[in-house]
């Protein structure tokens, strides 16, 4: 499952009908569009994992054994995730700016405490409808809420201190990759939820399956904390996109230069004999836990993206994105919903079509309905945007 979502963060305007209220802030607007854009990516991969169930791989990236077109569907959304947590950092960022450091810590730690019971209650009910649960999957919402209690405590040191620690645990912490902990050890729990995805007893009943390992997203909250100071009010436009573009770009060129080399931060990538199974391994790479080949691309594209969203703020592509991006929790959680009932229903109504599942032929039923679903939750997700703003004096809104 690659479940993402989060919360929008205070500090990050939510974009409403008056165009003009949203242009007063384009970085702000910039934040919500990229958001909106990969939560729209999040919504394709759910769709396929909600109908595809009959075409279950091990790994849908693995470029030596999947299709090109689950491949590439796939591959869209990677960008997920590491864009998702990056602007959780900024967006906190953004937050201390009103408030004091104190109180960013204690906000911190309060929404990652509730995401993280977010994540073992309606989420997974979203995902496995069924109650009690056997499986508590700890996905990338349990994961974001404790990257954001981790960042609560840490956020009091120096910012180089963080900006270092968070290059360290990238591009380091695939040298842990060969410890592989057995549920004998004592350090079996505290590694799993840290680095090695993994299923842990918990009673005789459940489990939970650590799907998102922590450690390297860790790293990921610390370097969007650390940017945030390119989003001060002092700070022109002009020279932000330009540090956004130059650090997208230096990512970009870093990875194929490293991936090329074939010595670290992923597993080999082979020449197939074929040209596109050659690119598609070399571009393959591994999330869970998410190597450093893996957030190299992704963290670049995304801070390119962040950098295009802001000088088209005045688009209207921009400004819809924005709307998504402005209530993330909300959509989050009601397109899970959503796609449970449109599962369960289909089922009831026509039954199993692709052996024990129902299903579509193939990627193009995915797509359809992903677009139409995209179309029919904007409303909704604006309402509630709007909603947010009006009613700032409703403290739990802030939470969704």
């Amino acid at each position: 499952m690659t479940p993402s979502g989060l919360a929008s963060q205070p500090g990050v305007i939510a974009p409403s009908l008056a165009t003009s209220a949203v242009k007063a802030n384009t970085r702000m607007l910039a934040i919500d569009a990229l958001r909106g854009l990969v939560m729209l990516f999040m919504l394709v991969d759910h769709v396929r994992e909600t109908f595809l169930l009959h075409r279950q791989v091990s790994d849908p990236i693995d470029a030596l054994t999947v299709t090109p077109d689950l491949f590439f569907t796939r591959l869209l959304s990677t960008l997920c995730a590491p864009v998702f947590i990056l602007l959780t950092g900024l967006s906190a960022w953004l937050y201390s700016q009103k408030h004091s450091k104190a109180q960013t810590s204690v906000f911190l730690l309060k929404r990652g405490l509730f995401l993280v019971l977010l994540e073992i209650t309606f989420v997974c009910f979203a995902w496995n409808a069924e109650f009690p649960p056997k499986t508590l999957w700890l996905q990338v919402i349990w994961c974001i809420g404790i990257c954001m209690i981790v960042l609560a405590g840490l956020l009091h040191f120096k910012r180089s201190w963080l900006i270092a620690l968070g290059l360290v645990i990238i591009a380091g912490h695939n040298l842990f990759d060969g410890i592989v902990l057995t549920a004998d050890s004592p350090f079996f729990v505290p590694w799993s939820i840290l680095h090695q995805r993994s299923f842990i007893d918990l009673t005789e009943f459940t489990r939970a399956r650590t799907t998102y390992p922590v450690l390297p997203w860790i790293g990921v909250i610390l370097l969007g904390w650390a940017m945030g100071p390119w989003f001060a009010k002092d700070v022109a436009p002009a020279e932000r996109i330009s540090r956004l573009f130059k650090v997208g770009a230096g990512l970009l060129v870093a990875f194929v230069f490293i991936r090329y080399l074939n010595v670290y931060g992923e597993k080999p990538w082979v020449q197939t004999g074929d040209a596109l199974r050659t690119f598609m391994s070399f571009m393959s790479a591994k999330k869970y836990p998410p190597s450093l080949m893996f957030l190299m691309p992704t963290i670049g594209l995304g801070l390119i993206l962040l950098a295009l969203f802001e000088k088209l703020q005045d688009s209207r592509v921009a400004a819809t994105l924005a709307i998504y991006g402005g209530a993330p929790m909300f959509f989050y959680l009601l397109h899970l919903y959503v796609l449970k009932g449109m599962y369960l229903l289909a089922m009831a109504a026509w039954g199993a079509n692709q052996g024990a599942y129902y299903g579509f032929d193939g990627l193009g039923g995915i797509w359809l309905w992903s677009v139409l679903l995209c179309a029919a939750l904007f409303f909704p997700t604006r309402w509630f945007a709007e909603l947010k703003q009006r009613r700032r004096d409703i403290t739990w809104l802030k939470y969704l």
